[in-house]
């Protein structure tokens, strides 16, 4: 029995939460600061009611986001030693997500488990694999709804441990607040996360101006690939295997990256291709009213409208690039005429 909510239960959220003692939570493949910020803000309500909870991921998490796992309670996924979990705990909680299969090699267990399912998101389009979707795409950032869970329900006090991770959720997703979604409302929001003792110029340093040298030097060769389509209205850049094994850096490096492409004048769609062992990751940008989550879903992928990716598995790079390219124009072309 699926129950699904676009103008969010908090009361319902709340009453599952109250009722229940143990809790999993997890999130997507290679997260981010919105999806590692939601989930430690959501543990931090849990452990203050009392409860049992553990936050397992598929990923690791990225070194300039560690740093909100003040505790150091999110555990990499281990099949031996916490598949069990996903039938013993009584809630099931999927942070940011709004695919099961973004859990990876988590999704076996999350669906065969007959525990209660919940998923806390912020994206469009979400499918049915759990039993109640809290889930609005008005919403800045899933932390902005754990943000609205606190204020309309008082289930805990938004504290300055709970406030930092809920503030790095939405400034990133917000990118550092210049996106469509920067309204009054959120600044107002950010007021009261920095008067819970946020420090913006701490949080900001620690995600982006930390990095390791060789998210710098792969930053530098991704910049030296970006190509223009005929038009000058879409610009797509290509990060290599060869690239990532030259400089060292990982996928979780990458993150932003397409947002150079977009920074073009006269660019509308920006692409990023990042080469995978077994596949392409692929991240759709644009700018303005083009709903590129739609050009997104025609390659099995989704999100936001303005942001979106998906990850295309044993197909050629080159010839992935020229058709999801030729794509791009035809969508533009057909979003022209609306």
């Amino acid at each position: 029995f699926l129950l699904y909510f676009f103008m969010i239960d908090f009361n319902l959220l709340a009453h599952i939460v109250k009722l229940n003692n143990s809790f999993l939570l997890s999130t997507h493949v290679n997260p981010d600061a919105d999806a590692i910020g939601s989930e430690i803000a959501f543990y931090l309500i849990l452990k203050k009611l009392g409860k049992e909870v553990y936050i397992i991921n598929h990923s690791s998490t990225p070194y300039f986001l560690k740093f909100l796992d003040t505790e150091n309670v999110i555990e990499k996924f281990n099949e031996e030693k916490h598949s069990k979990l996903f039938k013993q705990v009584d809630v099931l909680v999927v942070i940011d997500l709004n695919y099961a299969n973004r859990l990876v090699r988590e999704e076996k267990y999350f669906r065969e488990s007959s525990r209660l399912k919940i998923c806390l998101d912020h994206h469009q389009s979400p499918e049915k694999f759990v039993d109640h979707c809290f889930n609005d795409a008005s919403y800045a950032a899933t932390a902005h709804i754990i943000f609205d869970f606190i204020k309309q329900t008082d289930i805990v006090k938004l504290t300055k441990e709970i406030a930092i991770p809920i503030y790095a959720g939405i400034m990133t997703d917000l990118g550092s607040f210049r996106f469509e979604r920067t309204t009054p409302e959120i600044h107002r929001i950010t007021a009261e996360l920095l008067e819970a003792g946020v420090n913006p110029v701490e949080v900001y340093d620690n995600i982006y101006d930390q990095s390791n040298f060789s998210k710098i030097k792969l930053l530098g060769e991704s910049l030296s690939s970006i190509q223009l389509n005929s038009a000058k209205e879409i610009a797509y850049m290509v990060v290599t295997r060869d690239a990532i094994n030259r400089t060292q850096a990982d996928e979780a490096e990458v993150d932003g990256f397409v947002n150079y492409c977009l920074s073009i004048k006269g660019v509308k769609l920006a692409l990023l291709f990042y080469e995978l062992n077994d596949g392409i990751k692929i991240s759709f940008r644009s700018k303005g009213e083009i709903p590129v989550h739609k050009l997104a879903q025609k390659f099995g992928g989704g999100g936001h409208i303005n942001a979106s990716g998906t990850r295309l598995f044993n197909v050629d790079l080159d010839e992935t690039i020229s058709n999801v390219i030729k794509a791009a124009e035809d969508f533009l072309q057909q979003e022209g005429q609306n």
